[in-house]
């Protein structure tokens, strides 16, 4: 279903400078789509943007942008919209790991984890989601996570986080699914990116080229929730179902 060279798709992708994100990107600008790319690194923004020219995009523009920066979205997203002339896909992979151990000793390293994972997003989604209803049409694609399924001792800040996105994105795909927007939650669980390196058995993560196939075919088979690789959807509707009074002395 990717458009041709001669109507190229037009997407906003926020945080393109993520391991998922750049390796998405790439597949669709072999297809020669228009993008916006809007990330916090200058340098490695930059670096993105001209690997994709170079890969068969038709259009490729940029906006260095802390995406933390609330009051800035309204302007920031008109600019995106007005630079592609339209908005197909929106495209969030703004999200941070974030520090479990420090946050569970500090509410503002917590609150932190929250505000990038959550509150950012819903203020981007709220936009955008608006902007596409007036329109009756696009794509919302949102980076949530496994870890949002069920809280673990071991990441349930992140977690908790995720879990947070991954209701409002029910609700909003309930608002706005019946005015011909799609709104795709992707629960990735484990993936090879520089965010993941020092992380304990990282070398058995899923292939980040292999989990930007999965994501661009389930934006273009417009689905409402991918977990990716597929293996997790098992997974987790067997951890969302262990008993509490069982779950609580698992070391997970």
């Amino acid at each position: 279903m990717s458009q041709t060279d001669t109507n190229p798709r037009k997407i906003l992708v926020l945080g393109a400078t993520s391991g998922i994100a750049e390796a998405t990107c790439r597949i669709w600008a072999s297809q020669g789509a228009r993008l916006f790319l809007v990330a916090r690194n200058a340098e490695k923004l930059a670096a993105v943007a001209a690997d994709l020219r170079t890969r068969g995009a038709s259009y490729v523009d940029t906006a260095v942008a802390d995406l933390d920066d609330t009051d800035n979205h309204p302007a920031l997203l008109s600019h995106a919209v007005n630079s592609l002339t339209g908005l197909d896909i929106a495209y969030l992979a703004h999200g941070i790991l974030g520090d479990q151990a420090k946050a569970e000793q500090d509410f503002n390293t917590a609150a932190q984890i929250i505000y990038t994972n959550y509150m950012a997003p819903v203020s981007l989604l709220t936009w955008l989601a608006n902007f596409c209803v007036q329109r009756r049409a696009g794509t919302l694609a949102v980076i949530s996570s496994v870890a949002g399924d069920r809280g673990r001792k071991s990441n349930y800040l992140y977690g908790s986080s995720k879990a947070g996105l991954s209701a409002f994105l029910d609700g909003l795909r309930n608002r706005i699914d019946r005015e011909g927007v799609t709104v795709l939650t992707i629960k990735p669980g484990p993936v090879k990116t520089s965010m993941t390196s020092g992380m304990k058995g990282s070398e058995k993560f899923a292939d980040v080229d292999k989990v930007a196939q999965s994501i661009v075919k389930a934006i273009d088979k417009r689905h409402d929730v991918l977990y990716v690789p597929f293996q997790w959807q098992p997974i987790m509707f067997i951890i969302r179902h262990i008993p509490e009074r069982f779950f609580k002395k698992l070391n997970l």
